[in-house]
């Protein structure tokens, strides 16, 4: 057993110095005195599993024996066999997760829970959406804690929505996008259109029916990319299709297109819903070129609609407005071209009226100038025949005094070339006998040197001169030599063979060197 709560008992014993304590007040202090016996005995207490969970099932019934309605965000839900299952949760305002648990909608009352919010709201009941649950707690020691959820109040969700979608437009509002792209000037000429819508669409195939005409006679043309416009993923599915369409046709045609056209056309007026993305407004709101926006549906609007340059009940109303546009443009055009020719013609009979007043006084003009040209040109011809004949009389002068200056200068250059050459034979003539001279006495000297060389002068002072006896080769060294070896000795007057028997090397400077460069 625990201790008791000793503060208390104080407490009670200081009220006690007071005054004497009432019926109540001892009827608290055993009440609290048994509490605490209470919950000594059970932390004192072994529970089984079971049994705890059964206590926590038993608490909650007692506890929660009525319905409560509940706020909570729909996380995810599926169905099965009839029944719905959820996941609900409770978010900060970061988007945290503070609270979640499971909730289970069952098929006795599914149907009709849903058909109710359907009716209301226009739109299924989905992930991602705010809504007002009236539960009872459940709790299973098997199967835990859940929600069994009796209905769901349609008005709630209605608020919720219509406060984002404020919010929204609020925030497109304050970050100076919501009128953006209505700012853009209507363009002149309609000749390249992207168009957003899902495939195979109602609403596509009525576009496309006009579409296809104004194609074909080279009026327009549409560049088509598909997206879901339902479902939690149709805003990043359209956002995807509209980057990649601005990228591709950029890339394609190097500049901008006139005209985004962005069409739903027939579904559920609760599919409206998803296409309330502030990413996707905003992405919209950013565009270069105007968009025109046929989501088919004439009351209810979505924040597309806000955003857009130009907003349309249906697609085929769009398909028209570009259908009309054109028509003006080419009306305006006409219009234009005719006041063109109008003014034209105008400027035309003008101009040939003022040609032909000019023409006469040109003309008159032209005859009195070409009198008083014709005098000028007469007076300037006999000025230029006397200027010409005086200088024709100076330039024959002048020739004649040149060519006399030429002759005379040729006769002095003549003599002195003369005197020149004669003193250059006279050195030529001078030099060729000293070189013939030189070379008289150099040829003798050589001749007397190779006399003095000859073999038969070397013979006649005693030399010998030595071959080999078998193929009468010249020996000049005795290193040729070899014992025994046959040799022939020609002398001055005759030749004689011998024998060699000893041969004596004798060291000289070359021999010397060549033993040293030896390895």
């Amino acid at each position: 057993m625990s201790k008791p709560d000793l503060n208390s008992l104080k407490h009670q014993n200081t009220l006690k110095d007071k005054k004497p304590l009432s019926a109540d007040d001892l009827a608290l202090l055993e009440a609290d005195l048994a509490r605490q016996r209470q919950a000594a005995d059970i932390e004192s207490t072994v529970l089984r599993l079971s049994d705890f969970l059964s206590a926590v099932e038993m608490t909650i019934k007692h506890t929660f024996d009525h319905s409560v309605w509940v706020k909570a965000e729909i996380r995810n839900m599926s169905s099965k066999g009839g029944h719905y299952y959820f996941e609900l949760a409770e978010k900060d305002e970061s988007g945290k997760v503070v609270a979640s648990c499971r909730g289970t909608l069952w098929r006795f009352k599914a149907t009709t829970v849903l058909s109710k919010f359907e009716r209301a709201t226009g739109m299924l009941l989905a992930r991602d959406l705010t809504v007002l649950l009236k539960i009872t707690p459940s709790f299973h020691p098997q199967y835990g804690f859940s929600l069994n959820i009796e209905d769901i109040d349609p008005s709630f969700t209605l608020g919720d929505l219509a406060q984002q979608y404020a919010a929204m437009i609020d925030k497109l509002t304050g970050e100076g996008l919501l009128t953006l792209n209505a700012q853009l000037p209507t363009p002149f000429d309609i000749e390249h259109v992207i168009v957003i819508a899902p495939e195979k669409a109602a609403g596509l195939g009525d576009f496309r029916a006009d579409a296809d005409r104004l194609a074909q006679t080279g009026a327009c043309h549409f560049h088509y990319y598909h997206a879901t416009f339902q479902g939690n993923h149709a805003p990043g599915e359209i956002r995807e299709s509209l980057t990649r369409a601005m990228q591709e046709f950029n890339a394609q045609y190097q500049r901008l297109p006139d005209l985004i056209v962005i069409i739903r056309g027939g579904g559920a007026v609760g599919d409206l819903a998803y296409l309330n993305d502030y990413e996707l407004a905003a992405l919209v709101a950013e565009q270069p070129v105007p968009v025109w926006v046929g989501i088919g549906h004439e009351r209810d609007r979505v924040v597309l609609d806000e955003v857009a340059h130009t907003s349309f009940d249906t697609p085929s109303k769009v398909i028209a407005a570009i259908t009309a546009h054109l028509a003006a443009m080419v009306a305006r055009v006409t219009r234009y071209r005719q006041v063109i020719d109008h003014l034209a013609q105008q400027q035309i009979n003008q101009a040939r009226q003022d040609s032909l007043h000019k023409l006469g006084r040109i003309q008159a003009q032209s005859a009195s100038q070409m009198t008083a040209i014709h005098k000028d040109s007469l007076h300037a011809y006999l000025t230029i025949e006397r200027t010409a004949q005086y200088r024709l009389r100076q330039a024959k002068q002048s020739c004649d005094y040149a060519i006399a200056q030429i002759k005379q200068s040729s006769i002095d250059q003549t003599k002195l070339a003369q005197n020149i050459s004669v003193n250059h034979y006279r050195m030529i003539q001078q030099h060729a006998k000293r070189s013939v001279a030189q070379s008289r006495e150099r040829c003798e000297h050589l001749r007397d040197v190779i006399l003095l060389q000859h073999p038969s002068h070397l013979l006649n002072q005693g030399y010998v001169m030595l071959s080999d006896s078998a193929d009468r080769r010249i020996l000049t060294s005795a290193s040729q030599l070899q014992p025994l070896q046959s040799v022939r000795l020609k002398l001055k007057d005759g030749e004689a063979t011998a024998q060699i028997e000893q041969i004596e090397l004798i060291e000289t400077a070359n021999t010397l060197e060549s033993n040293h460069l030896s390895p």
